[in-house]
């Protein structure tokens, strides 16, 4: 079957050619690592079969977070790391959106565009939250999730998806957790007044970066999408997003073809429950694919409030306030409650008898050692 990989080594050179210098560096390592990725050409590793004794030559992952093939476990880990941090309380999927007249700032000014984007989304969710009758005096816990592709991977759509939980820590004078306030199951906040706030925050860090003279006056007449949506508890929104925390707009499976003009891929239309496909020129398709690179060392998954790292009050602590609130104290100390089951890694399995495949050696150098023996395939146990 076609891959990302395949077809950007089809085109990628040929844009490269055409765009010369005008194409960022960044875009160029990406491209690099992508087309080289599991050729050989960053490498081997050397598996023997525990089974059959057969050898395997594995060419190295390139490990770019862009790659659609390096970023499954990374997703799975991901997941079940960020499951366990959920609280048994209900959830909301908040997703904040800009007009198209501020997409073109964003994608010229990224790091700062960006950075803009998740500050006033996510202190508009700290201060409406304040101001909140339910959750007036408490502090809340969330995460925010960037991405800049929508149904059509070739459209450029950045948004920040934030996961909520229903309910705030309450805390003293002095600070500390005294207790947890719940929200109603399907309110949160008023979406009204969410917007208005996040507008103008929005223009406030647009200011304080620079970027605001960029942006055309009547861009801020325009509607600002801010969608608020109940998602229970949480875990379905979870997996929803852990596809894309790892992985860039397109994956293998959406490619249906390629060849020296041109990519065909399939995508599914927004309100559409059905695929359809777009062929675009090669060139298209490469800018289309490196328009969703994102700065160095930017990250693109943030925690606030009592989620964030630097929190004075720990996850642990607001859980058991949460057991106290729903009276569980007693079910959890039994030994009774529910586990988590942990993450099984993925287990490397011969090609040829499907026995488990150990690692004798790995180069770094490129090596012409790959074989159809290397077609050992991932297997989740």
């Amino acid at each position: 079957m076609p891959s990302v990989a395949d077809a950007l080594r089809e085109h990628a050179p040929a844009y490269l050619q055409r765009f010369g210098q005008r194409v960022p560096s960044g875009h160029r390592q990406v491209l690099a690592a992508i087309t080289r990725c599991r050729t050989g050409q960053l490498g081997g590793v050397h598996y023997q079969c525990g089974g059959c004794g057969r050898e395997h030559w594995v060419g190295r992952s390139c490990g770019n977070r862009h790659c659609p093939n390096c970023g499954h476990e990374k997703s799975q880990l991901w997941l079940s790391g960020q499951s366990d941090r959920l609280l048994p309380v209900p959830h909301f999927l908040l997703t904040f959106t800009v007009p198209q007249a501020l997409r073109k700032v964003l994608r010229r000014w990224q790091a700062d565009g960006y950075r803009a984007l998740f500050d006033a989304a996510a202190q508009s969710i700290r201060d409406v939250g304040s101001a909140t009758k339910s959750l007036r005096g408490c502090r809340l816990g969330y995460f925010g999730v960037l991405h800049t592709w929508g149904r059509d991977p070739m459209v450029y759509h950045p948004h920040v998806h934030f996961v909520v939980a229903g309910g705030g820590v309450k805390v003293d004078d002095q600070g500390h957790a005294i207790g947890w306030q719940a929200t109603p199951k399907n309110f949160l906040f008023d979406h009204g007044t969410l917007v208005r706030v996040y507008k103008a925050k929005l223009a406030d860090h647009f200011r304080g970066c620079g970027l605001y003279d960029q942006i055309p006056p009547q861009a801020w007449k325009k509607t600002f999408v801010v969608d608020i949506q109940p998602v229970g508890d949480g875990r379905a929104v979870l997996k929803y997003l852990a596809p894309y925390v790892h992985r860039v707009a397109i994956s293998d499976n959406r490619i249906v073809a390629f060849d020296e003009s041109s990519v065909t891929f399939r995508y599914k239309p927004s309100k559409s429950k059905t695929f359809r496909t777009r062929r675009v020129e090669g060139n298209e398709f490469v800018r289309g694919f490196v328009q969703h690179t994102l700065p160095s060392g930017f990250q693109k998954i943030r925690h606030y409030g009592w989620m964030s790292s630097n929190s004075k009050v720990s996850l642990v602590e607001v859980k058991w306030l949460v057991w106290l609130f729903l009276g569980w104290t007693f079910w959890l100390a039994s030994g009774h409650a529910p586990q988590q089951p942990p993450v099984q890694r993925p287990v490397l399995r011969c090609a040829e008898c499907g026995g488990t495949m150990r690692v004798v050696g790995i180069t770094f150098e490129p090596t012409g050692l790959l074989s159809e023996h290397a077609l050992a395939y991932l297997d989740s146990g």
